[in-house]
This record gives structure tokens, sequence and C-alpha cells, in this order.
């Protein structure tokens, strides 16, 4: 099944440092997002990347094909409430990954 990397990218640079109380209750609810694809084994892994230009997200999936991917993407709380989060999605055609 194809692979696909899906970067978050924050409506902020500084925003893992200085999330008001509603966003951090939002991302509470993107981390269930995530989790629940993860147990149903369509998720790889997701997490935060410690980039030192600012954190951003990273999530590879596992989807039949782009638009899957992207129908995740989209179905994320923090994309649906539209405060100023974004996704990049990038087939990984070569992806090697352990056998499951």
């Amino acid at each position: 099944m194809p692979h696909f990397f899906c970067r978050l990218n924050p409506p902020r640079p500084t925003f893992a440092t200085d999330m008001t109380e509603a966003e951090q209750q939002l991302m509470a609810a993107h981390g269930e997002h995530w989790s629940r694809l993860l147990e149903d084994g369509r998720v790889v892994v997701f997490g935060v990347v410690g980039d030192p230009a600012g954190p951003w997200g990273v999530t590879i999936v596992e989807a039949d094909d782009e638009r899957a991917a992207r129908a995740w993407t989209d179905a994320d709380p923090v994309i649906a409430r539209g405060d100023g989060f974004s996704y990049d999605v990038f087939p990984m055609p070569n992806a090697v990954t352990a056998s499951r």
C-alpha cells in the first residue's frame, strides 16, 4: 500500500510554545484523530518535529491513494476549524517499512 508524508504547518512559528488554552484543546482533538487512525493501522507514525526554525507536525500514513491521505488530513480538527493550519501531502513512492 502506498505511503504519504503529511506535514502539518502550524499557524505561527511559535505555536508549540505559546498555545492558548483553546489551542491546547484543539491539539488534543488532533492527537485523538491521528491516534484512531494509528489504531486502525493506517498511520505508521505521527508527532512533532523539533525543527530549529519552528516545530511542525508529521504523520506518515498508508493509504490507497493521495485522495484518501488528503481526506484524513482534511478531517483533522485543526483543519476543520480553519485557524491557519495547513497540510502538505507528499507521496513516498519508494518507502521501506518493517513488515507487519
